[in-house]
């Protein structure tokens, strides 16, 4: 086990020490520098600890993502002759406020459905969040400096995947993050950078986006009723209840949280969509963990695969 920092001090690094000696057995170390192999700071900090892996299968995973014990074991299970990687999307959990369960409805309800909905029909996308390789797949493709070739390193994966010919797989069910209190401007932030990202490195998968929350729907069934004379206060409810009622039970079957501001929260979210959505084609700069980035290919790394 590797953990990797960037700099000395890094806020984990005492809790790192103290767990390492806590748990003497467990071959683990701390690893701290800084490369830069691209325009991707969680990348260069990944890359020392890339160079250390000794075993054939080697996981990146994300500090902030809670693992079960058998982690390693579910992401093998979906290892197979045409799989490349296997992933798991973060699951929103233990949201502190209301803006926290806005991001628990990004995550859960609308971007984890998404994956898995991806992954179950072969189109599978890499999430950082964990991504599971097996070392000998990565070095043929050229190492860890390849998934620099965009300025994701999950958005890099995919593509170097399926140029391999093979497909990205996800576990059975997404791992949990635990989201605590979050603000507005932290859920704006995250989502917009995503959807920069999205639009930058697959922007045929990301213009439709606009379509994917319930507010399109909602609009055409409010015009369907009203050209065709019916109540439309009852066709926008019934699809409603029937649109957010089903997200709900998918929430209680994944056993992802669930309360009685779940339905604001996804209704605010699927009101911000649009606004991520445009918002993606006028801004291409943003900051990440204090790291000023674009999404402008003259400043971004080379990104496209031979």
């Amino acid at each position: 086990m590797l953990f990797c920092a960037a700099r000395i001090d890094d806020a984990a690094i005492p809790l790192v020490r103290r767990l390492i000696a806590d748990y003497p057995w467990i071959d683990a170390r701390l690893l701290v520098g800084d490369e830069r192999i691209s325009a991707n700071p969680k990348l260069n900090n990944m890359f020392k600890g890339w160079r250390e892996a000794a075993h054939d299968y080697v996981v990146f995973a994300d500090s902030n993502v809670l693992m079960p014990r058998d982690y390693v074991q579910r992401l093998l299970e979906k290892f197979d002759g045409e799989t490349g990687l296997v992933c798991s999307p973060p699951a929103g959990s233990r949201p502190g406020n209301f803006w926290a369960e806005v991001e628990c409805a990004f995550l859960n309800g609308y971007q984890a459905r998404w994956q898995v909905i991806a992954d179950a029909i072969g189109l599978g996308f890499a999430q950082g969040k964990t991504m599971m390789w097996r070392r000998a797949d990565l070095v043929a493709a050229g190492g860890l400096r390849r998934l620099g070739c965009e300025l994701a390193e999950d958005a890099a994966s995919t593509k170097v995947v399926r140029a391999m010919g093979k497909v990205v797989r996800l576990v059975d069910a997404p791992f949990p993050q635990p989201l605590g209190r979050r603000s507005l401007a932290d859920v704006w932030r995250r989502q917009a950078r995503w959807a920069q990202l999205r639009r930058a490195s697959f922007l045929h998968y990301f213009l439709p986006e606009i379509l994917s929350g319930a507010l399109v729907p909602l609009a055409a069934a409010g015009f369907l009723a009203y050209a065709c004379d019916l109540n439309a206060a009852l066709v926008l409810g019934g699809l409603a209840a029937l649109w957010y009622g089903a997200e709900g039970l998918l929430a209680i079957a994944a056993g992802w949280p669930l309360s009685p501001r779940t339905l604001a929260a996804a209704v605010l979210r699927d009101l911000m969509i649009p606004a991520l959505w445009i918002n993606a084609f006028l801004d291409d700069d943003f900051v990440w963990r204090g790291n000023a980035m674009t999404t402008t290919p003259d400043d971004a790394p080379a990104r496209h695969l031979s």
